[in-house]
Order: structure tokens, then C-alpha cells, then sequence
């Protein structure tokens, strides 16, 4: 099941099980899940009825917009690695980061397209000024690494995939503090999901630069 159908579904279950079990003499209750790191809060019938009609923000298209070339320059940095590196497990993070992100891109694409928002070229992130998503490399950051090899190459390549993890993060800390932002349905569950995500690929990359370090001290 895709992240975003699963991530609605389990929505579904926690209103529908929070309504089930605030039945009572005070009447029905359903719990609204916060956004990442935030509690649930417990909203009127009125209220959910009114956010099963929520329609999406222009910072909610400002987002996929920018996601799209976000996720575009990590598959530029994914692409740089099979002749870069020795290392099995380098190659695994790639590989994974390469189908998360690639099925991502298609998912916002199709976002865009079914609301009649324009979507972002394959390659508009390399365009002459476009702007940098937090995060994202600088041409003279994309260099460096295009230029490193072996373990060295591997160490710049984590710290700098983690970064441009962390500038997801940003993005969709953003999204949420903007008002009105994130609320649609598909929209809370995709940055949701990216958030989750990011945050357990830069657990995993910071033990593996570790690693390196340790190895590189030895």
C-alpha cells in the first residue's frame, strides 16, 4: 500500500475508533491528529465536517512545487555515487533513497496536475536562478562532491544528503506554521510522511558517518 493511502487510512481509524469511544451523554467526540511532534486535539462534529471539505493552499502547491526539484538534486547526488564509492551499504542507502524519492516525485506530479497547478521540469532545478530549497546544494557544493572519491567521497555524501534531509524537515515545518497550509487530506498525510521518513534516513546516516569516523581514526 502506498505511504499516503496508508497514512489516510490510519487517519480514518483514529476518528472513527476516537468516535466510537467518546460516545456518551456529552455526545461524540473526534480526535484530530497534530501535525508532526504536535498532540491530537479533540474537535466537534461541525469541525470535522468542515475539514473533510478542505481544499489546498497556495503554500500547499509552493510545497509539491518545491519538493519536486527538493527530491530532484537528491537523485542528482544518488546518481554521482555508483562510481564513487566502494561500499555496499553506500549503495544501499542510495537505492533506497533513489525509489522513495522517484515515487514521490511521480505522486507530487500528479498532485499538481490533478488540481490544474503548474508542475516543475525534470531539470528546473538546474535552471539559472532558481532558487534553493532549504537544504539543497549549491552548484559549487554539487562540484565538490562530483569531485571526491572513495571514503572521502562517502563522508562528504552523508553529510551532505543529511543536510539536505534536515532542509526537508524545514520545508515541512513550514508548511504546518502557515495558516491554513497542510490541512487538506492527501497534503497532511504526504508531508507527514516525508517528515517521518527524512527523520529516520538521517538517524540512519548520522550512525554511518559515525562509523566512518570511527574507522577513519583507527
Amino acid at each position: 500500500m502506498p505511504r499516503p493511502t496508508l497514512a489516510l487510512g490510519l487517519f480514518a481509524l483514529v476518528v472513527l475508533g476516537a468516535c466510537h469511544a467518546t460516545q456518551g451523554a456529552s455526545g461524540t467526540q473526534i480526535v484530530q491528529p497534530g501535525a508532526p511532534g504536535q498532540p491530537t486535539r479533540v474537535i466537534s462534529e461541525e469541525k470535522a465536517t468542515d475539514l473533510s471539505r478542505v481544499q489546498f493552499t497556495p503554500a500547499d502547491v509552493r510545497f509539491m512545487q518545491g519538493m519536486i526539484g527538493h527530491h530532484s538534486q537528491a537523485l542528482d547526488m544518488t546518481a554521482l555515487l555508483p562510481e564513487r564509492t566502494e561500499r555496499d551499504d553506500m549503495r544501499m542507502l542510495a537505492r533506497r533513497i533513489e525509489v522513495s524519492q522517484a515515487d514521490e516525485i511521480q505522486m507530487m506530479r500528479r498532485w499538481l496536475e490533478a488540481r490544474g497547478q503548474d508542475v516543475p521540469g525534470p531539470h528546473a532545478h538546474h535552471a539559472p536562478g532558481a532558487p534553493l530549497m532549504p537544504g539543497m546544494l549549491s552548484a559549487e557544493e554539487m562540484a565538490q562532491l562530483a569531485a571526491a572519491r572513495g571514503a572521502a567521497f562517502d563522508r562528504l555524501f552523508l553529510a551532505s544528503m543529511i543536510k539536505h534531509h534536515e532542509g526537508a524537515l524545514t520545508m515541512v515545518k513550514e508548511l504546518y506554521a502557515t495558516a491554513g497550509a497542510g490541512q487538506e487530506s492527501e497534503m497532511y498525510a504526504f508531508a507527514s510522511d516525508v517528515d517521518a521518513d527524512q527523520r529516520m534516513e538521517i538517524d540512519r546516516m548520522r550512525a554511518m558517518w559515525q562509523q566512518m569516523q570511527k574507522d577513519k581514526e583507527q
